[in-house]
């Protein structure tokens, strides 16, 4: 038997098991990078749950072959062919900092599918800096990526959502525990996922009345591409391990099953709300 620290959550286990519910069978997604790390993950939850999904990536070699991959890879936690995948999942290259992106990305889920039921903004970058050493460029394309971004992907999701019949639909901004403490190489980071969890807040009070719920998810220490080499050092990550209570770094796995609550009509009255996804580590900081 594995143990409770080990026994993760993936897209492979739950649809392998016949009592998986089907939390958003029917249901439509958008999500803005969604071939790696924690995007990577919800998508492989929501296709496991019974959703299409749009899956935006920025558009290079590297992130079309992702994508390709993305799908191999569902087809063998779905016991699927990649035929039936495909009918379910729809690519959608470009860099989010530009606006027509977000609006590209809405059409095609309308186009393929007729209605929009969810949307994850979730591409964000992050280079590990000295506050001293972050140049205006890194500065600006830091904030371009993660909080422009953003606003563009929700301000296109709520046009739709607030204009269908009838309108309503899940808004999901991927914040940060960051956005509650500061990082000392992460003075370009930290402020651009505050201003995620901000925006999720203001479009929450803003789009209620169009039947839309607005809510973030702020991860804690999650092993993707943008930390791993900081995680590398075995010194650093025993420390962090120490200070988190369930005794472990996140796995980008750990964030589908929240993601998928938030999109579901399980979270139907939550809205505004900010779900910490870190093991427990912000009530354990000192």
């Amino acid at each position: 038997m594995h143990s409770r620290k080990n026994s993760l959550w993936s897209p492979t286990t739950a649809s392998s098991s016949a009592q998986t519910p089907q939390l958003l069978s029917g249901k439509t997604m958008a999500i803005t990078g969604g071939v790696t790390g924690i995007g990577r993950a919800i998508v492989l939850g929501y296709l496991a749950h019974g959703a299409s999904v749009a899956v935006n990536h920025f558009g290079d070699d590297k992130s079309a072959s992702q994508f390709q991959s993305l799908v191999e890879e569902a087809a063998k936690s779905l016991n699927i062919s990649k035929e039936d995948v495909e009918k379910r999942l729809v690519e959608v290259p470009g860099d989010v900092g530009n606006p027509e992106t977000g609006k590209k990305l809405v059409a095609a889920v309308v186009e393929r599918w007729g209605r929009l039921d969810v949307v994850i903004s979730n591409a964000g970058i992050c280079e590990f800096k000295e506050f001293l050493e972050i140049t205006p460029d890194l500065w600006t394309k830091t904030l371009t990526t993660n909080l422009t971004g953003a606003f563009h992907t929700i301000q296109a999701a709520a046009h739709q959502l607030s204009s269908q019949s009838p309108p309503g639909g899940s808004i999901i901004g991927i914040s940060s525990i960051s956005a509650l403490v500061g990082g000392a190489h992460q003075g370009h980071y930290t402020p651009t996922k505050a201003g995620v969890l901000s925006l999720i807040q203001s479009s929450a009070c803003a789009l209620g009345k169009y039947n839309i719920r607005c809510n973030a998810l702020l991860p804690g220490t999650i092993k993707t591409q943008l930390n791993e080499k900081d995680l590398e050092d075995e010194e650093k990550r025993k420390y962090m391990e120490g200070r988190i209570p369930l005794g472990r770094t996140g796995v980008p796995g750990d964030m589908a099953g929240p993601a998928v609550f938030l999109g579901s009509d399980l979270s139907s009255y939550v809205s505004g709300a900010q779900l910490l996804v870190d093991g427990g580590l912000f009530v354990n900081l000192q």
